[in-house]
């Protein structure tokens, strides 16, 4: 994970060199007032940088914020591309004619660095419960560097990531009340090879979601809340096969929230989840800071089916902290592809104020080591 920060720190040094050019987009007619349509000048602006090959600048300048449709930024370019958000971008507040839209996409673009102290208002509040309605995704986007920006309101997730390799993620704060549907704040599917770290998350859903097809994701100083914390999943939904390895989240924490650090499958799907840890991570008010739920539905009632997710190698350590449930451990596995090697070591949960008995709850679990944990494991092994 280091050499992506070198690699970042590169890329912004190779957008100081001597020669590049800024492509401001006032340059191509924006207005910035945050009411006149600067899609067009937006999408010009990034055309020229794109072919130009000195490592061009793109600029959204401060004091100035572009209102946008829903924008598609296409590469391949023909060098690294630096996008600086030194003023903001806001969504439209008309009628979206699109229920599966996104308001500002990349896609094919490598070596794309966007930064600064901009911000992206999703104006989510005016589409919550009608549509799925995304505000930032990069799809098939490598050696992608973002930092320092400032997302809000997404009418549904905040940030995400489709099939990309070499991912830096630092300083980016997202936010949205903790009632409103489906606003992950990060969402990564098919991707490798990910470093998320220094971010503070708080919305209604999870913080930070790994979906299928991911490895090698490493996540760090991280506070999420409110939301439903850090989730692996949901995975084998409707009998899909689907796969994450090497997940390790360390260092954070998660506040008001859901739940704390989960593991989520379908009942019918195959595949695995392996190679998982979470460690150092403190606990407030979490009604469920330790979960893995192989019995995951959101439909209100899904049938019992024998094929799951088979989910081994998992480790949670460190663990401190208070839940608003009496049960704050639930580790709920599968009869025939029971969960294997579940570590749990120095984890201490109480109840807010501490008054009520704490209970774990495990089933079809063959553990690993179970070393100082409060409130006491004990699995009824598959």
């Amino acid at each position: 994970m280091a050499a992506l920060a070198v690699l970042g720190l590169l890329l912004l040094s190779l957008s100081s060199a001597v020669g590049y050019k800024t492509y401001n987009v006032l340059d191509f007619n924006a207005v910035g007032d945050g009411q006149t349509d600067d899609t067009n000048a937006l999408v010009q602006a990034w055309a020229a940088a794109c072919a130009d090959d000195r490592s061009p600048v793109l600029l959204v300048p401060p004091g100035k914020t572009l209102l946008i449709r829903e924008t598609q930024l296409s590469g391949p370019c023909k060098s690294s591309m630096d996008l600086r958000l030194q003023g903001d971008i806001v969504a439209p507040n008309w009628q979206w004619t699109n229920d599966k839209a996104v308001l500002l996409t990349f896609t094919n673009v490598n070596r794309l660095i966007l930064h600064g102290y901009g911000q992206i208002d999703g104006r989510g509040q005016l589409w919550w419960n009608l549509f799925n309605i995304e505000t930032l995704v990069f799809e098939q986007c490598n050696d992608l560097f973002v930092k320092g920006i400032t997302i809000k309101n997404s009418p549904e997730k905040h940030m995400a990531f489709f099939k990309c390799v070499g991912v830096n993620i630092n300083w980016v704060k997202i936010t949205a009340p903790g009632d409103s549907p489906n606003t992950d704040g990060m969402y990564f599917s098919g991707c490798q090879n990910v470093a998320v770290s220094g971010s503070i998350i708080g919305t209604g859903d999870d913080c930070i979601a790994i979906g299928p097809g991911c490895s090698n994701i490493d996540i760090s100083r991280v506070h999420c809340g409110p939301g439903h914390g850090f989730s692996i999943g949901s995975l084998g939904r409707d009998g899909a096969e689907q796969s994450v390895e090497n997940v390790r989240v360390y260092d954070s924490s998660v506040t008001d929230a859901l739940t704390g650090a989960r593991i989520k499958t379908w009942q019918g799907g195959s595949g695995y989840v392996k190679g998982i840890v979470f460690e150092n991570m403190r606990m407030y008010s979490v009604r469920t800071p330790i979960m893995i739920d192989q019995f995951y539905c959101n439909r209100g009632y899904c049938q019992n089916q024998t094929s799951a997710v088979a989910i081994s190698d998992v480790r949670f350590a460190n663990f401190y902290g208070t839940t608003t449930d009496e049960s704050p451990i639930k580790i709920l596995c599968s009869q025939s592809v029971p969960c294997k090697d579940i570590d749990l070591e120095n984890v201490n949960l109480y109840t807010v104020g501490g008054t009520a008995p704490v209970k774990s709850v495990c089933i079809n679990a063959n553990p690993g080591q179970v070393n100082r944990v409060d409130p006491f494991v004990q699995c009824v092994a598959g």
